[in-house]
Parts: C-alpha cells; structure tokens; sequence
C-alpha cells in the first residue's frame, strides 16, 4: 500500500510517496519534467513487497510547496539541495536511486557528492552524457539559455502547451492507448497553475549547468563504479539511445536494456522494468530474504 506524506524541508513543504518496508533496501525515485512522483505509482506498488520505495515531488512539481520564483531559486542546484534535506528529514542513510529526465542531474548530484550513501543506481531516459540529445526537441532550449529574450522564450513556452504533453507521454509507444490520459491531464493542471510557467523557464534556463556538470559524473562513475541498470525507450526523441549507450564508456559492466517504448517508458513497459530492477538490486543490494539469512 502506498502512504502519501509531507514533510517539512528547508522551509519548504515536501509531498512524497512511500510504500514498502524500511527493514528493506530503500530505492529513492527522481522523477523528470513535466511530471511528479505520480510517474513511479505503478512501480511502486510492483516493487513493495521486496524494497522500500520512496518518491518525493520537487517544489513547484506536484502537491509539494510552490514558492514564487522571487522567494526560491529554482535551479538544479537547489533541486539537489532539497532532495538532499529530503533524504536527511526522512531518515534515509543508505539507498538506491532511480533517476529519469530533470532526476538525473538532481540524482546524480546526490551521488556525486554522497558516493558513500549510494548503494546503487537506475537511469531511465536520464543522461549524463552529450550524446543523445535529440536536437529537435533540445535546440530550442540551449538557444533559450544562451540568448533568453522574446525570441528564443516562445520556443521553450511551446514545452509548456497541452500538445506538448501529449507528445511527451506518447511519442514512440507502440500504441497511444495504452498510456493513461491522467498522466499528461495532471501535468497540464500542475503546469497551468498561475506563475508557473515562469518557473518552468527559470529551469529552462538553468539545464545548461547541468550539462557542465557532466565531467563531474563521469568522473564519479569511473572513480566509484556504482552497479548502474540502465533502462531506455529506444524509441525516446527527447533523450535518445546513444545517451543510455554512453554509460558504457565509463561503467562497461553496467546493464544496458533497450525497450520498444518512448520517453516515459514506465507507462507502457512498467511491469518489465520492474522485473528488471528486482532481479538488478537482488545481486548488487541484496533482497529481505538475503538480508535476513546474514541476520541469522
């Protein structure tokens, strides 16, 4: 059963997720743009039974607090910096994380920084790496954050539209109609609420410094060789294959799987992902049964 909770972080009201045993290895899940901890709902509840879940909703996503820009810097930095408040306000020592989309640089900021606590990683369409970004979709934003002005905003607001949200949630599936329409229906109420197309863009143009931080990554990657799965949408044309491929380069014996599916790949292929990351932390975490035979 999940349990839907706040708790207070850096001044700031913070809703999130939980279901699971905390006698279990705990995984933290990071969700992408335009969405919230309603992505992992499904995962969730298949992985219950085995792990401990926990999903928070960074500010201005979701039910968490939704401060005016001009009383919280919306950044990357402080994203990270609140997840961080998070994993700390809730008791988490040593955890797992599962990392998509904006997850990946708020996560592996975290694990960047705190190696110590990262037991393992899973990136689903969440780069660290230039390749795979397919330009398309990402030019209008780099030409956003380096010139931001009338021209280039009514590139990124397109980003912020109905069709926009649709197109996230569905490009590449194998069939549309298997994806629920309250994923991108709460998107669209959550991103219409006034002022928040104004935070929207102030992260817009932020998402150049992540892309500075990739050495930083890598470099954590090849120091620390953290277990990685990654899982893809091979179809995916927002975050293409070539960047799940990029992994390899610096953690050659991670696992790398490609599904037939688009962006959020949870919508379409949750149940395999979910087996996938079951069998993933059972061999480099540990399982409750694994836990309780070395209690014995």
């Amino acid at each position: 059963m999940i349990s839907y909770k706040t708790v207070r972080v850096n001044g700031l009201d913070i809703f999130y997720r939980e279901a699971g045993s905390r006698s279990n290895p705990t995984l933290l899940l990071l969700h992408g743009f335009p969405t919230s901890s309603h992505m992992f709902r499904n995962l969730m509840r298949d992985l219950a039974w085995n792990y401990h879940l926990i999903a928070p909703d960074y500010p201005g996503f979701g039910y968490s607090s939704f401060p005016a820009p001009d009383a919280f810097e919306y950044s990357f930095e402080s994203l990270y910096r609140v997840v961080l408040g998070f994993t700390d306000a809730v008791g988490l020592d040593h955890f797992s994380i599962y990392v998509q989309d904006y997850g990946a640089p708020v996560g592996f900021r975290l694990a960047s920084r705190n190696p110590h606590r990262i037991q393992a990683i899973i990136t689903q369409s969440g780069n660290a790496y230039t390749e795979g970004f397919v330009t398309s979709f990402w030019q209008p934003l780099f030409d956003y954050a380096n010139n931001p002005g009338p021209e280039t905003e009514a590139g990124v607001r397109a980003a912020l539209t109905p069709e926009a949200n649709y197109f996230q949630w569905t490009h590449g599936t194998r069939d549309p109609q298997h994806i629920n329409p309250d994923t991108w229906t709460l998107a669209n109420a959550t991103l219409d609420r006034p002022g928040n197309h104004e935070v929207q863009l102030r992260l817009f143009h932020d998402y150049q410094y992540n892309v500075e931080a990739y050495p930083v990554f890598q470099q954590y990657f090849r120091d620390h060789q953290p277990p990685m799965l990654i899982v893809w949408g091979e179809n995916d044309q927002i975050f293409g294959p070539e960047g799940a491929r990029a992994y390899l380069k610096d953690l050659p014996d991670a696992e790398l799987h490609l599904l037939s599916t688009g962006h959020f790949a949870l919508e379409e292929d949750g149940p395999v992902i979910a087996a996938l990351i079951s069998n993933f932390l059972a061999r480099n975490v540990g399982s409750p049964q694994s836990m309780a035979a070395g209690a014995d």
